[in-house]
């Protein structure tokens, strides 16, 4: 059964990994996949690095989630790549009984203005997977509640989405978006367009300060709600989260350890409620950033009741 036919009869729960840079960090991943199957995730996706220039450790990382029991999903770019050199991948994919991918347009390379490659956007990479696959693949496609930062509009991203179903994508995997209330105008919006297609919601956990700031403005360009603004706020790192130790690795903010602690407590709660609302919408999946750790992740669906573990 594919996952998109799965989400029609229940919500489901998953993961996304990274490829490790190190050879330590490859080492620890099989035993974070372990942890983290105990949950039952329906699949595991691994991100895949600008112009596939991290492809073999992705390949490496997906078959460790199929050996663990569970489906891959690779996230795949346009960036850097040709037409053949997307065929020849995805066929060596498909050899290798990975047949679900999460198709991207991905970052435009640093310097450069456009994709560097033959396809400029990721309703390129769905058609030609259609037109050269057929249905071996299952794809995901990206979807922006506030809109995508290189999109004119949010109507203009919406119907961008609506072009992506129409080329053949089979599900919609979220970028993180933490206002709710903007998140129930867009899962109207889509539907009112005529975007049918399941809703598979991507969920940043709220550990650390830096990377949270970091993660919504520079990456995303999304809205911080109140409460995050808020909870931040209450545990600010003193000068700042980006430069809160001296060249030595002493903090400046003498309630450094406090804060620290405090922060990622009220995080994970606040993780937890923005759960409970994605659920409450009727959502189709719920697709958790775990960053290669597990701890923490298990830690939000034990207290989220996600998984009733009988």
């Amino acid at each position: 059964m594919k996952l998109s036919e799965a989400m029609q009869k229940k919500m489901l729960l998953s993961f996304e990994l990274f490829p490790p840079k190190t050879e330590k960090g490859m080492t620890n991943l099989p035993g974070t996949i372990e942890h983290l199957m105990k949950y039952r995730p329906e699949y595991i996706s691994c991100t895949y690095g600008a112009g596939g220039g991290n492809v073999g450790a992705n390949r490496e990382v997906c078959q460790m989630i199929k050996n663990a029991g569970t489906i891959p999903v690779t996230h795949f770019t346009v960036i850097k790549n040709t037409k053949e050199g997307i065929r020849e991948q995805l066929q060596q994919y498909l050899a290798e009984g990975v047949d679900h991918m999460l198709a991207l347009r991905g970052d435009i390379p640093l310097g450069e203005t456009t994709t560097c490659g033959d396809f400029n956007y990721a309703t390129d990479l769905v058609k030609f997977v259609r037109d050269e696959f057929g249905d071996k693949f299952e794809i995901a496609v990206a979807g922006s509640p506030e809109g995508h930062i290189a999109c004119r509009s949010l109507d203009a991203d919406i119907a961008v989405l609506r072009q992506k179903q129409d080329n053949g994508a089979d599900y919609i995997m979220t970028q993180l978006c933490w206002d709710m209330e903007q998140f129930k105008y867009w899962l109207d919006a889509i539907r009112e367009a005529g975007i049918t297609i399941p809703v598979d919601v991507g969920v940043m956990p709220i550990l650390d300060q830096a990377a949270t700031i970091n993660m919504a403005l520079s990456r995303n360009g999304c809205v911080m709600d109140r409460e995050l603004c808020r909870l931040i706020s209450r545990n600010w790192l003193f000068p700042n989260p980006f430069n809160a130790k001296d060249s030595d690795g002493k903090p400046f903010d003498m309630f450094y350890e406090d804060k620290i602690r405090r922060f990622k407590e009220e995080g994970i709660e606040y993780t937890i409620r923005q759960i409970d609302e994605y659920r409450a919408l009727g959502v189709d999946g719920i697709h958790l950033y775990a960053l290669n750790k597990w701890k923490d992740v298990s830690e939000i669906i034990d207290r989220s009741g996600l998984r009733t573990l009988i």
